[in-house]
C-alpha cells in the first residue's frame, strides 16, 4: 500500500504507536544499563505527556483540516453554481490561500468560457433564425411553382417562364450555401490564409474578370487604376473573392449606363483599394449596419442576393490584418474601401 492510499487516522495512530514503541524501548534500554527504577518511570511519564500533546495536535489539525476541506468545497461550489466568486483568503500566507488564488484564476477561465459558450450558442441561434428566414422565400416560390405545374397544364411560353423561375430560385439557394460554406470555413479555421507576396494588379483582374458579363449587359464601365508594378503580401484567391464581391455589389446596385471605378493607394503602413459607383447609395443610418451577416435594405430585399458578401468579405479583410470602410450618399455612390497591411 502507497503512502498516497493511507488515511490520515491511520497514519497519526501510526506515527503514535511508533513513536510510544520507540520511546518505551529506549526507557527499557537505559534502565537495563543503570538499573535505576526512577529512569524507567521518568520514560513512561514523557512518553505520557508526548502522547497527549500529540492527541491534542491531531485534534486541532483534524479540525483545521476540515475547516480548509469547507472552505475548498464551498468555493469549488461557487465556481460550478457560477453564482459569485470564490472568496480570496486574506491571509496570503495558508495554504487555503495559495490554493485560493489559484482557484480565483480557475474560476475567471470557467467564466470566459461560459461566456464565449453563450455568445456562441446565442449566434448560433442567429445564424439558424437568418438561415431559415434566407431559404422560406425560395422554397415557398419553389413549391408554389410546382403544384402549379403539377395542378394544371399550361403553354409552352408559361412553362419556359416557370422553369426560369425555378432556375432563377435554385440559383439564388446555390450561392447562399456556397457563401455559407466559404465563411463558415473562414470563422473555424478550416481554411487559413496564407499570404504571399504577389502583383496586386492580377488580384484585381481576378475579382473583374467575375463581373465583366453583367456589367456589359447593363451598360457600365468598369475602370481600374493600380500600379503595375505594386507588390503586396495577400493571400491571391480570397482577395480576389472579396474584391469580387465588392464589385458584384457595384453592378447590382448600379443603374444602367453607370461607371464603376478601382483605384489603389499605397500608403505608409497599408495600401488601399477603392470601389467606387454611381449606384443608388446607402443612407448614413445603415452604413454601419451593412456589414452584418445577411443583413439587407428594406428597398432591394426583392433584388438578388442574400446579404453575405459584405460580411464575407469584412471576414476576408480582418483575417488578413486589415479592415474595412464606407462612404456613401444617398443618389450619388458608394465607395467601399479595404485596408491592407503592407507586411
Amino acid at each position: 500500500m502507497s503512502l498516497e492510499q493511507v488515511s490520515v487516522k491511520k497514519l497519526f495512530l501510526l506515527t503514535c504507536g511508533g513513536m510510544a514503541a520507540s520511546m518505551l524501548a529506549i526507557c527499557a534500554i537505559l534502565f537495563a544499563m543503570t538499573g535505576q527504577l526512577w529512569m524507567l518511570m521518568a520514560g513512561i511519564l514523557l512518553t505520557v505527556c508526548a502522547l497527549i500533546w500529540l492527541f491534542l495536535l491531531m485534534l486541532f489539525f483534524s479540525k483545521r483540516l476540515s475547516a480548509f476541506a469547507g472552505e475548498l468545497c464551498r468555493a469549488m461550489d461557487q465556481m460550478i453554481s457560477g453564482s459569485k466568486e470564490p472568496v480570496r483568503a486574506a491571509d496570503s500566507e495558508t495554504l487555503f490561500s495559495r490554493i485560493s488564488c489559484r482557484l480565483l484564476r480557475l474560476y475567471g477561465i470557467m467564466q470566459e468560457n461560459r461566456r464565449k459558450v453563450d455568445a456562441q450558442r446565442q449566434e448560433l441561434q442567429m445564424l439558424v433564425s437568418d438561415i431559415s428566414h434566407q431559404v422560406k422565400t425560395p422554397v415557398s416560390n419553389l413549391k408554389m411553382v410546382t403544384d402549379t405545374l403539377l395542378a394544371k397544364s399550361v403553354t409552352e411560353e408559361e412553362r419556359r417562364e416557370f422553369l426560369l423561375g425555378i432556375q432563377n430560385q435554385t440559383d439564388k439557394l446555390d450561392f447562399l450555401f456556397q457563401a455559407l460554406v466559404k465563411t463558415s470555413r473562414l470563422e473555424t479555421g478550416t481554411i487559413r490564409l496564407e499570404k504571399k507576396e504577389a502583383p496586386l494588379i492580377d488580384t484585381l483582374a481576378l475579382a473583374c474578370s467575375g463581373i465583366v458579363y453583367a456589367a456589359e449587359k447593363k451598360n457600365i464601365s468598369v475602370t481600374v487604376d493600380c500600379p503595375d508594378d505594386l507588390r503586396l503580401s495577400h493571400d491571391n484567391k480570397w482577395t480576389a473573392e472579396a474584391m469580387f464581391n465588392l464589385l458584384d455589389n457595384a453592378v447590382k446596385y448600379t443603374p444602367a449606363k453607370g461607371a464603376i471605378h478601382v483605384s489603389v493607394e499605397q500608403w505608409e503602413m497599408y495600401v488601399k483599394l477603392d470601389v467606387s459607383d454611381t449606384g443608388k447609395g446607402i443612407p448614413e443610418r445603415n452604413q454601419a449596419a451593412v456589414f452584418r451577416r445577411f443583413y439587407r435594405e428594406e428597398d432591394v430585399h426583392d433584388g438578388q442576393g442574400v446579404g453575405i458578401g459584405l460580411y464575407l468579405t469584412r471576414e476576408i479583410v480582418t483575417k488578413q490584418g486589415g479592415y474595412m470602410k464606407v462612404i456613401s450618399e444617398v443618389g450619388k455612390g458608394s465607395t467601399f474601401s479595404v485596408f491592407l497591411p503592407n507586411r
